[in-house]
């Protein structure tokens, strides 16, 4: 299925604000309509309806060089690839489920095209690339509140296991996104700037107002998921995950250690496993689920 658009990228931004809001009952008609009777109008309709949320997902990625028009086609290609996968009897809003099409699309499209990427797409790869750098600021910022010294061999161990990586996997990424590509803090150049960096060029971080709405009304499937994968776990891991990833204030591998009677290593290791384990029962609901552990 192809679709070709007329307007440029300002006129399609405007057309894309200027559409309907759909209600749960008249997107769940459009997307039957679509599945059922393969209905193309009804499939505009839907696509059209959700073109702001895929154009305000595609100013998110503004920051790593890409052109403006090619980060809205290829939202737009995530958000047709939702639209055909969609199954409306899954009790889910269309918008949370193309979330994660639309941005897999964009995320695809930035790692083929930033040259210290290039070489590869996994999926370590992908989300080693988009969250190290916030990963490895916020352990920074713990250790420095604590005054605990972290060092670099620390730091990667806690970064691969936040992220669920292997540490060869972060020195690479850490190596690669240590070169002189593109630099967020680099001067914009000119007078007129005032000392700007492009990091005050980002796009604002918070959802539209309807998309909020949306995820909210959806938060009660998700949990659902994620509570479904947590039970298939065996009793002993569910508690680390518990302990470790759902309290407030997540308690060491060493105290669990002492009341599981384990290494600090081995309950690493339970931990490690049971993500992975979750992980790969969420994909059971859509390839870009994953996502909800980042």
């Amino acid at each position: 299925m192809k679709v070709s658009h007329a307007l440029d990228d300002h006129g399609l931004s405007r057309a894309a604000m200027r559409a309907e809001l759909l209600d749960a009952e008249t997107e769940l008609g459009l997307a039957r309509a679509w599945r059922d009777e393969r209905d193309v109008a009804a499939l505009h309709r839907l696509v059209t309806a959700y073109m702001r949320l895929a154009i305000s997902m595609a100013t998110k990625f503004r920051r790593y060089g890409a052109p403006m028009g090619d980060l809205i086609q290829e939202a737009s290609l995530g958000l047709l690839k939702a639209a055909e996968k969609f199954d409306p009897d899954r009790g889910v809003r269309f918008s949370t489920y193309a979330v994660w099409w639309i941005k897999a699309s964009i995320q695809d499209h930035v790692m083929r095209n930033w040259s210290l990427v290039r070489t590869g797409s996994t999926t370590s790869q992908k989300s080693l690339f988009f969250n190290l750098k916030r990963v490895q600021a916020k352990f920074e910022r713990e250790a420095e509140a604590s005054g605990t010294p972290l060092d670099s061999e620390q730091l990667k161990q806690k970064i691969a296991q936040e992220i669920g990586v292997a540490i060869a996997d972060v020195e690479m990424m850490q190596g690669r996104l240590g070169g002189g590509d593109f630099s967020l803090n680099a001067p914009q150049g000119s007078d007129d700037d005032e000392g700007r960096e492009w990091i005050d060029t980002l796009a604002d971080e918070d959802a539209p107002a309807e998309t909020r709405v949306q995820a909210m009304r959806d938060v009660g499937t998700l949990r659902g998921w994620l509570l479904e994968a947590l039970r298939e776990l065996p009793e002993r891991q569910q508690f680390i995950l518990r302990e470790r990833k759902l309290r407030d204030s997540p308690r060491t591998l060493d105290s669990l250690g002492r009341e599981l009677g384990l290494s600090k290593e081995r309950v690493r290791q339970l931990e490690a496993a049971a993500l992975t384990q979750m992980r790969k029962s969420l994909e059971r609901h859509g390839e870009a689920v994953y996502d909800l552990m980042a």
